[in-house]
């Protein structure tokens, strides 16, 4: 298991990088294929990495099983399809617990590169990416090295997980 405290801080962390804007956003770092994404700090439980998948009949595709997490029963899901991505890993390695509200789901990602600060004025309004139910799943978008990546609404992504689930219904 990693702590978010062991993932590696970059230069921009710097007490002089955050002088120059006064609005700052803490964000989790992570990589899906050759995407990066990043997710709201605040909205990130923890990272692991999971012992087991336990598959359960019925669910949807985009949530794979289940793993025990010191006692709690995390539901894990595969986002790759609903973000637009198409995974090159047979299994992803880690899980990253996302909550909003009294939601929580383990999301299977390839890397959690790490933690990083972006500046309010580094952010730009992102370019439209759908999920399947047509819900909008990026809110900001942002430069890391040398190519744009986009902040997922945890919001989103969790609501049309259950579009997801409820499509499935008889």
């Amino acid at each position: 298991m990693i702590s978010i405290g062991e993932l590696p801080q970059l230069h921009s962390d710097s007490v002089l990088e955050q002088t120059k804007s006064t609005e700052s956003l803490r964000v989790c770092l992570i990589a899906l294929g050759e995407e990066t994404f990043g997710i709201d700090l605040r909205q990130v439980r923890e990272v692991f990495e999971p012992e087991s998948i336990t598959p359960v009949p019925g669910m949807p595709v985009a949530l794979v099983g289940v793993t025990n997490l010191r006692g709690t029963i995390i539901p894990l899901a595969d986002v790759g399809a609903a973000l637009g991505v198409v995974s090159v890993s047979t299994l992803p390695k880690y899980a990253v617990v996302v909550r909003h509200g009294v939601q929580q789901v383990g999301i299977l990602v390839e890397n959690v590169p790490e933690i990083r600060t972006i500046q309010s004025d580094d952010l730009v309004a992102s370019p439209v990416r759908t999920a399947a139910e047509g819900l909008p799943l990026f809110s900001k978008a942002f430069k890391t090295e040398k190519k744009l990546s986009s902040m997922v609404e945890v919001s989103r992504l969790l609501a049309s997980l259950e579009g997801t689930v409820n499509d499935q219904s008889p």
